[in-house]
């Protein structure tokens, strides 16, 4: 079980331990000997926007490139042999209060056989590296570099998986409102669904690769941490397939919604036509007889409206009962 020891004052540093390689953990509080084989392995998480962080890494004996890369201040999922190790970007989903989970969190990893130090930044918190501190503080820490490494993947996994279901959940109850009159309402959810896609997809596609070239080319990894990695980038393909079907449902469910909203237009548009089409001689009789200049028939009769008024009504029985001979009724 995890020991708490005093470390080396510093505020980039979020967590440090010591691996035995049987799963059981403790605090560092010496970094000065984190680079000697032995068995087992150290693993420092640190912020990587605090001032301290860059000093930090420099004295712990960290190269330049692999110093930059963990404190860029933007970066995207890849995978770079760096300084006598491997430098790994991955993203998961945003699970901080306030935020999109398709506003991903990065966390930027250098490693080795016996080394292994992650970065994130201050605001931003992930709860898969939370995940495996508390595997560790439960005795069931990684083995290895590479078993950390494909757990993490697997824990920044299965949140990415809740987040591609609740997309489909979305989509499928779009679905069930299609018939909803509330096409407002659709309108944004789908919306709302394709920007959510088209994020988490920026992110998931290059991590395939990232991971698939990880296990493809890194020799140090054991043959069991390979086929985690490769289990994991595997997870990662399905679910970026699933959000490209998610794309081509919201983009079906959009145009039916198109579709349906041109229909109300057009049966909108048919009733006025209809409407307009009863009406234009009754308006034409009523334009004439309303002008006000002599010579007009029946102004000096008093039954005159009354057969005006017969005359327009059997008028538009007329156009009426063409309308529904024509079937345009």
């Amino acid at each position: 079980m995890t020991q708490s020891i005093n470390r080396q004052a510093t505020s980039a540093v979020i967590h440090s331990f010591f691996l035995d390689g049987q799963g059981d953990g403790e605090l560092l509080v010496d970094y000065s000997h984190i680079f000697e084989t032995k068995a087992g392995f150290n693993w420092i998480h640190i912020r990587s926007d605090d001032t301290d962080s860059k000093n930090f890494l420099q004295r712990i004996g960290l190269g330049t490139k692999a110093i930059e890369a963990l404190t860029a201040d933007e970066t995207r999922p890849r995978m770079q042999q760096l300084n006598g190790g491997v430098l790994i970007n991955l993203r998961g989903v945003n699970t901080n209060a306030g935020s999109d989970p398709e506003d991903m969190v990065s966390v930027r990893i250098w490693f080795n056989s016996n080394l292994i130090i992650s970065a994130r930044r201050r605001d931003r918190k992930l709860l898969s590296i939370e995940d495996v501190r508390k595997n560790i503080e439960a005795g069931l820490g990684p083995r290895t570099t590479g078993d950390l490494i494909s757990t993490l993947t697997e824990f920044l996994a299965n949140r990415i998986s809740e987040v591609v279901d609740s997309i489909d959940a979305v989509l499928t109850q779009i679905e069930n409102d299609m018939n909803d009159h509330n096409v407002r309402k659709i309108q944004q959810k789908l919306s709302s669904v394709r920007k959510q896609t088209a994020a988490l997809r920026r992110y998931l596609a290059p991590q395939r690769e990232a991971l698939a070239e990880l296990y493809r080319s890194h020799k140090n990894l054991s043959d069991e941490d390979c086929q985690g990695l490769q289990y994991q980038a595997d997870r990662i393909i399905h679910y970026v397939e699933d959000l490209d079907l998610a794309r081509e449902r919201a983009l079906v469910l959009h145009g039916e919604l198109q579709n349906q909203i041109a229909e109300q237009q057009n049966s909108r548009m048919y009733l006025l036509s209809i409407v307009a089409t009863i009406f234009l001689p009754l308006s034409f009789l009523t334009g004439i007889f309303g002008m006000n200049v002599g010579g007009l028939p029946g102004i000096d009769n008093v039954e005159a409206f009354n057969w005006l008024t017969l005359s327009m009504s059997a008028l538009a029985a007329i156009v009426l009962g063409l309308l529904w001979w024509k079937k345009w009724l």
